[in-house]
């Protein structure tokens, strides 16, 4: 009998970025909270998410002023993803969350996924 080792996890960083759409807020019945309790609701998706193991996150908004449609991103999550579709689904969840009940989080935020391995030492 052989016995498999699972595969290593990918390391991912979720970079989030804020667009010019949340700044321009309100407009009608949305305001700027709708957009943060949508963003709670994304972390939380994430923590819960199987297969994504949350190893920490930073938020880059007192260093990083306005929109961010790139480098640097707004904030970022750093994880372990038990494979690509884990990945897939935690980008996806900009598209499933709702803000204000009117249109989904990716209108005011953008995701870009960058997936790895962790760093380790090596032996020479």
């Amino acid at each position: 009998m052989t016995t498999s080792t699972p595969p290593e996890p990918l390391r991912v960083l979720l970079c989030f970025g804020i667009n010019q759409n949340f700044f321009d807020l309100p407009t009608g019945e949305l305001t700027s909270g709708d957009v943060w309790t949508a963003t709670l609701e994304l972390l939380a998706g994430l923590r819960d998410l199987p297969g994504l193991d949350v190893i920490g996150d930073i938020d880059d908004d007192a260093h990083m002023v306005g929109p961010s449609d790139g480098w640097p991103w707004t904030f970022y999550v750093l994880a372990d993803a038990a494979d690509q579709g884990v990945v897939k689904a935690a980008c996806n969840l900009l598209r499933t969350i709702r803000v204000g009940g009117t249109h989904q989080l990716w209108r005011f935020m953008k995701v870009e996924a960058r997936m790895g391995r962790p760093l380790t030492p090596r032996s020479y």
